[in-house]
């Protein structure tokens, strides 16, 4: 049944609101499509339930089609399971907490590789059952610190998640391989561009992890390809640890660095005051920076690190993110200084660093230190700085860490070129996960020997309001929405304009018989709007094919329009439905 506008609830609005920051948004919120109750927590109106319906028929289709299973878990869900896994506590503050009138703690779920490991173990005993491949559709619930971008990072939102159940690695292999051929299958139809880019499994574990990204300047994710092929989030980008190389140096030297606290004044003061042997102008390249930060661990224990990394370097704080999991990283403050005098803000060398030095704090080094190399660093000494400090020989490490920034121009780790920088958007992730969550909840089963094994297990996710959001940014022009047509709120939007009553009745005509051939119709049958005021609307809304009916009717023609091209056609009265249904289903 057509929507009729005059009925419809929905109001278009003329500004921007002032809470949107990118294009798709401003223009979703305008359209009537949806509307922000609270920051990162949105309504969605008729319109927008129509796209966010399509979005979910293709995503059901899909995984229907590898032969996933339907459920729907509870979004309210017990503290138990999560304690079992331990992610009640390794969530920390993303996760929603609250408790019952009984004092029972409760959840909002994040997500629900608990739920899905519980109910097939209750179900299931014997290798026989398996595999099995179960997704549901379903509300999930983020303390986001910074929602942002309407839609495509909210609090609550709605997400596609399945799990597979095998008996062995092998078979874990051929679910996830028919998961990532869904996962391509859904984008394509989408309509969006994306990219799939190794990822790192973080927090979920696993021994594979790869992410589906649309690629988008506005996106909050970076990733990195290069020629050959190869793609992977900046998280999971691996920098070979380089070669020893022969201690070439002289002997360490500390030298006075007044008013030297950052990179680019010591620079200019070595150059200035300690020029080099080789009369080669020192960089940044040559220092060695200390960068100290401060893990918050779930528990509450607070815990220092320093990161050792070349001073034309900078901590990416998401890369380090995703290697301190299920820690936060936050700000060493002063008071942490002052909590640790031995070191010397500004001039922080490695000679205080590490389990076993003054401060005793945990020392991680960039894998492009190498053995051998010599550095100018801190001195651990306010306006001091030490020259030719050797790695291996006058200072060691607890360890490294992948936790420097990727650059534009990198050699790519995949031997073939050089690295180039773009944004994206996840909109689905795929796990290998293992037996890390079958394990922690006693999901085993007997195999083919009566042997008691455990299940492994992968997990898979879609963004599905994401999807709608990521689709509204990829398809807009300076005056509305463009929706690509397998995702559009109707297929036609049928507009009759004017005051006179042979427009509306030849309008109600074309709309009943573009019904009767199956199409979705969106009918603006006000009586007293201008046509301005339903022409705007229309660009707005963006329903591929927009069919007016006004002043040719005289002459027994109506204008058939394309959204996307802008391109306008008068067509006969009488071929007006035929001409529709060859734009909607050009091959039926």
């Amino acid at each position: 049944m057509a929507l009729r506008m005059s009925t419809l609830f929905l109001r278009t609005l003329r500004e921007d609101p002032a809470d949107a920051e990118l294009p798709g948004h401003k223009l979703l919120v305008r359209a009537g499509y949806v509307r922000r109750v609270a920051p990162g927590i949105y309504t969605w109106l008729p319109l927008g339930m129509k796209v966010l319906a399509k979005v979910e028929g293709i995503i059901r289709e899909e995984m229907e089609q590898i032969g996933s299973q339907e459920v729907r878990f509870p979004a309210l869900l017990p503290r138990e399971p999560y304690d079992l896994t331990g992610r009640w506590n390794e969530y920390g503050p993303n996760l929603f907490r609250l408790q019952d009138r009984k004092d029972a703690d409760l959840l909002l779920g994040p997500t629900h590789e608990e739920m899905f490991a519980l109910a097939v173990r209750d179900a299931y005993s014997s290798y026989k059952d398996l595999p099995l491949s179960l997704f549901q559709i379903q509300n999930k619930y983020r303390d986001e610190a910074r929602p942002r971008a309407g839609i495509l990072r909210g609090r609550e939102f709605i997400m596609k998640d399945s799990y597979s159940f095998d008996i062995d690695q092998a078979g874990l292999q051929k679910s996830y391989d028919s998961h990532r051929e869904a996962y391509i299958r859904i984008f394509q139809r989408l309509g969006f561009e994306y990219v799939i880019v190794q990822a790192d499994s973080g927090a979920m574990g696993g021994s594979a992890s790869e992410e589906f990204l649309a690629v988008s300047p506005h996106g909050e994710d970076t990733f990195v390809r290069d020629e050959s092929g190869y793609a992977a989030n900046v998280e999971a980008v691996v920098v070979p640890q380089a070669a020893e190389v022969e201690v070439t140096a002289g002997p360490a030297h500390v030298e006075d660095t007044p008013d030297t606290p950052t990179i680019e004044t010591l620079v200019a003061a070595l150059n200035a005051k300690h020029p080099r042997d080789d009369g080669r102008a020192w960089t940044a390249a040559d220092t060695l920076k200390n960068v100290i930060v401060m893990l918050e661990h779930p528990d509450g224990v607070r815990e220092p690190l320093a990161i050792g990394l070349p001073g034309d370097r900078d901590v990416d704080p998401k890369r380090l993110e995703v290697k301190v999991q299920p820690a936060e990283v936050v700000p060493f403050e002063e008071k942490d200084f002052a909590a640790n005098p031995s070191l010397a803000k500004g001039y922080i060398g490695p000679g205080v660093l590490g389990a076993d030095n003054a401060s005793g704090i945990r020392y991680l080094l960039d894998p492009s230190v190498a053995r051998g190399s010599a550095w100018v660093t801190g001195a651990d000494e306010h306006g001091r700085h030490v020259i030719d400090l050797v790695h291996g020989r006058d200072f060691e490490a607890d360890g490294t860490i992948q936790a420097a920034n990727i650059r534009e121009g990198d050699l790519s780790p995949s031997g073939h070129g050089t690295l180039s920088l773009a944004r994206g958007i996840e909109m689905g992730h795929i796990f290998q996960l293992g037996t890390k969550y079958a394990e922690a909840l006693g999901l085993k089963v007997l195999d083919e020997n009566g042997k008691l094994v455990t299940v492994t297990m992968g997990s898979y996710g879609v963004g599905v309001t994401r999807a709608v959001g990521v689709i509204a940014e990829d398809n807009v022009d300076d005056i509305g929405l463009i929706w690509p047509r397998e995702v559009a709120p109707a297929d036609v939007h049928v507009v009759a304009t004017g005051k006179d009553e042979s427009v509306f009745l030849q309008a109600d005509e074309i709309v009943h018989g573009l019904e009767a051939q199956g199409l979705e119709v969106l009918y603006d049958d006000r009586r007293k709007v201008s046509p301005g005021v339903k022409f705007k609307d229309s660009e707005l809304i963006g329903v591929p094919t927009i069919l007016v009916l006004g002043r040719g009717l005289a002459d027994g023609v109506v204008e058939l329009k394309d959204r996307r091209s802008g391109e306008r056609r008068e067509v006969a009265v009488g071929d007006a439905v035929a001409e529709v249904l060859a734009e909607v289903r050009p091959t039926a």
